[in-house]
């Protein structure tokens, strides 16, 4: 069996290898600068993917690049108020920000932890309640800019190994062949808008759900369109509260949830018809508050009414379109997709930022030890590893969201009958409730 393992291994790594497109290199005379790790894409994955890095203590003799589209932003005062762009933030991905110091950054700015989550049907009231007995928090709910705050100030401060490179728009790719010559480069290289050049024995794409380097690299991707826009936007709640439960309902429209913030603040990410989003984007305040609080409940049933809403941030309001994608492969040769350029899924369960996340801690486990055993960090034997650990976890997860959505998209009584059986057995059943816990944790 061990051998039969090892050929099939072998016949895998051939075929990764043979894949993808060639090209030829210039002449090493004038062979670029080269690096260990290049990640292309510096939003929150990206970024966090290089301070992790960067802070790695096998990683102190390394060089990283991290390659930003945009210009370095000034992160040194945040607002008074809050961006409509927040995330929900796992434990688990606040163990990793913590690892290369931007968790407590985050703690010494803003974030709102909450300790319950309750979700319930809008054509049933069936309910189901998520909370942990000890008290710890499920979650926090973190605005995109204060993790970006931090993570900028993580990569600041390693800036002699990860150099950041802003404003810099990779536009092209080149990929080693398998068998190395004199006449070829055994590395990735990369192409600036600007005309420089850089090679890199691993790259990183980061770069969001439209990825270039998994579009140069001639991975598929399995992707659907939802017939759903998010709405998001910054609300004010009527009275202060402890406001430490996030709030989602299921309409036949979509789900809304609500995210606390703050005892006076909570977020709003509305997913609905393309057409009744921009309704709501066009109501004037009163109308736009009016909708939010009849969307949620306020009979006795449920177990905890949520916070009435007062007002709208008049600028906070925004919609962006729904979809879910799954790359193929994760990985080739010198290659690794990490975040929405791996995966994109729809935000009902809040897990988008955590798989990345996930990511990031699954691919630095294994490059921390191939550094550490002097290995190649671009070769497929531990980069296989990090594919096949993270899909298994990916897969599931997007595929149960997929389902949900579907599930709570339709009005149909024996499905509506279905989701309610099934959201009260599991409501009545700890052990469950406790795994499907663990799971979003992580």
């Amino acid at each position: 069996m061990a051998a039969l393992r090892g050929r099939a291994l072998l016949a895998r790594l051939g075929a990764r290898l043979r894949a993808g497109p060639r090209a030829p290199l210039r002449s090493a005379a004038s062979a670029p600068p080269l690096y260990d790790v290049v990640v292309s894409g510096g939003g929150m994955v990206g970024s966090a993917m290089a301070a992790v890095l960067g802070h790695d203590i096998h990683f102190h003799d390394k060089k990283i690049a991290l390659l930003e589209a945009g210009p370095r932003k000034d992160y040194n005062h945040m607002p008074d108020s809050y961006s409509n762009r927040v995330s929900s933030i796992s434990p688990g991905s606040a163990t990793l920000l913590s690892s290369c110091g931007a968790w407590d950054h985050v703690c010494s700015l803003r974030l709102k932890p909450f300790r319950r989550m309750q979700v319930w049907d809008a054509c049933s009231e069936a309910m189901i309640v998520f909370e942990k007995d000890d008290l710890d928090d499920m979650g926090y709910i973190v605005e995109n800019d204060v993790i970006m705050s931090a993570l900028t100030k993580q990569l600041d401060a390693v800036a002699d190994r990860v150099e950041v490179f802003y404003r810099s728009k990779a536009v092209g790719y080149t990929w080693p062949l398998p068998s190395h010559n004199c006449d070829t480069s055994p590395w990735v290289q990369v192409e600036l808008a600007d005309g420089r050049r850089l090679q890199t024995k691993l790259l990183i794409g980061a770069d969001g759900h439209n990825s270039v380097v998994r579009k140069e690299a001639e991975i598929q991707n399995i992707e659907h369109q939802y017939d759903q826009s998010a709405v998001v936007a910054t609300l004010h709640l009527s009275e202060a509260t402890d406001n430490n439960v996030a709030w989602q309902r299921f309409l036949p429209t979509g789900p809304i949830a609500l995210l606390p913030l703050s005892d006076t603040a909570s977020s709003l990410v509305w997913s609905t018809s393309h057409d009744h989003a921009l309704e709501l984007l066009a109501m004037d305040e009163e109308s736009f508050v009016d909708s939010i609080n009849s969307a949620f409940p306020s009979g006795t049933a449920v177990r905890q009414l949520p916070p009435s809403v007062a007002k709208v941030d008049p600028e906070s309001r925004a919609m962006f379109p729904l979809g879910m994608g799954h790359a193929t492969e994760y990985v080739q040769h010198r290659v690794a997709l990490i975040g929405d350029a791996a995966h994109r899924v729809h935000p009902l369960a809040g897990q988008g930022v955590n798989l990345g996340f996930g990511d990031i801690a699954c691919l630095a486990h294994h490059l921390s030890a191939a550094a550490f055993n002097g290995s190649d960090l671009g070769s497929l034997k531990h980069l296989l590893k990090f594919e096949t650990e993270r899909q298994r976890h990916n897969v599931s997860l997007i595929a149960a969201t997929d389902v949900l959505k579907r599930l709570y998209s339709t009005t149909l009584a024996p499905l509506v009958l279905l989701r309610t059986w099934g959201l009260q057995a599991t409501n009545a059943l700890p052990p469950l409730k406790e795994q499907i816990m663990a799971l979003a944790s992580k």
